[in-house]
């Protein structure tokens, strides 16, 4: 049991979004998540080519099933330079999301510390983002705590 345990872990390898992950599920499992239409190859790599412009203050991370060749796991951090805190920075997480197949293996848990020690290396002062209220306890087992509330005004 022991050893079937540590070939699944490791075929799990977490790594940066690459423009080909559109044909490895990334698209899908961000539907798990949220809306997410549609997205065609060439939209994809425009919008890769854009962000990867932000270099490292934008960062997507992926977990890839090497056995499957799909993306099980994401996460995204960005950097906002700000004139607070001695023009410190601060990372905002965003559109964590495990496949459905792959949750209870600690995947979300290891995008979150990914993301975190990303904006840490930034220099961040802090890293924050909004969730459930049904998902709280996860992002405190990740060391996050309440603060405040969310508000938000949609545009479309």
């Amino acid at each position: 049991m022991m050893q079937s345990e540590n070939s699944v872990e490791d075929s799990l390898h977490i790594r940066k979004l690459e423009v080909t992950d559109n044909e490895k599920g990334f698209i899908e499992l961000l539907r798990q998540l949220t809306v997410c239409d549609s997205v065609s190859d060439e939209k994809f790599k425009e919008r890769f080519e854009e962000i990867a412009k932000y270099g490292d203050d934008h960062c997507i991370c992926v977990i890839e099933d090497v056995r499957s060749g799909k993306i099980v796991a994401t996460g995204s951090v960005f950097i906002e330079k700000k004139f607070v805190r001695n023009c410190g920075k601060a990372g905002h997480i965003e559109d964590v999301v495990v496949d459905s197949s792959a949750r209870g293996m600690q995947l979300g848990k290891r995008i979150v510390e990914y993301l975190a020690d990303h904006a840490h290396s930034m220099g961040c002062y802090k890293v924050i983002l909004d969730c459930t209220e049904e998902n709280r306890p996860f992002y405190e087992k990740c060391g996050f705590k309440k603060k405040e509330i969310q508000m938000v005004k949609y545009f479309v």
